[in-house]
């Protein structure tokens, strides 16, 4: 499996493609009367294709009450996740909501909203597997390619054997259940969405680290930046985001 690049390699990347990036402003996107979204669409239960194939979740009923906010009309884009903040600033979305949390070397290529709302990684392991750190000493682990999950596991490396990247989360549960890899890092809305809708007999640990997530613009797109955090303070206001909270986790998740 493909290993990640270090992150400085991938800081030097996102930081020259955030300097030539290219992006509509907010006048323009007002103009037009729609706004391109992008979104990964293999992350249940924020964003993910459904059985007739639409577009559906959480960041994607965020996305659409912002949208709606701003008095535009979406149009969603989905492609894989590590490759959605280079597009970003190739002008290919005015903004990108697919559960990125907000970190440094993340923050060097792209502009971030105010987090929409918090979370924390833990590991997923079949009965009497891992629970904690130091039980991942000598064990192979799967996590997302282009993740902080992937970063977490090489910063906090407790010994492990191998750190196995797949494409999306989904392929990383597969490998779990097939016996792959010993464990699965991976956040905790994702891994409780996994007991949920599978009815798979796993254990999960407790959270790991505590992660604040955001919608990112190009780089220096102020206008669009300043119009979606005051959307979002309006959606956090109105009771809309509580609405859309409940309807997906039966609590409401944003930073307390």
């Amino acid at each position: 499996m493909r290993k990640l690049l270090p992150l400085l390699a991938i800081g030097l990347l996102l930081g020259s493609l955030a300097m030539a990036a290219k992006f509509r402003t907010f006048a323009e996107i007002k103009q037009s009367g729609k706004v391109v979204i992008g979104t990964e669409g293999e992350f249940p239960p924020f964003n993910y294709f459904d059985e007739k194939n639409n577009l559906v979740g959480f960041d994607i009923d965020i996305g659409n009450a912002l949208a709606q906010t701003l008095g535009l009309q979406p149009e969603w884009k989905a492609q894989p996740f590590d490759t959605l903040l280079i597009a970003l600033n190739q002008g290919r979305f005015d903004f990108v909501i697919a559960s990125h949390t907000i970190t440094p070397e993340r923050s060097k290529a792209v502009d971030f909203t105010k987090p929409y709302y918090c979370t924390g990684n833990l590991i997923v392991a079949k009965p009497g597997g891992p629970k904690t750190l130091a039980d991942l000493k000598g064990k192979v682990v799967g996590v997302q390619v282009g993740t902080t999950y992937y970063d977490f596991i090489v910063q906090n490396n407790p010994g492990v054997k191998d750190i196995k990247t797949f494409p999306t989360n989904p392929a990383a549960l597969e490998a779990l259940l097939s016996g792959r890899v010993d464990a699965w890092i991976t956040d905790q809305f994702t891994a409780l969405e996994v007991l949920k809708k599978r009815g798979v007999k796993l254990q999960l640990s407790d959270l790991l680290n505590k992660e604040e997530i955001g919608i990112a613009v190009a780089k220096g797109n102020q206008g669009l930046l300043s119009a979606l955090n005051n959307a979002l303070d309006t959606i956090l206001q109105n009771g809309t985001y509580e609405r859309i909270s409940l309807k997906w986790f039966g609590k409401d998740i944003r930073c307390k």
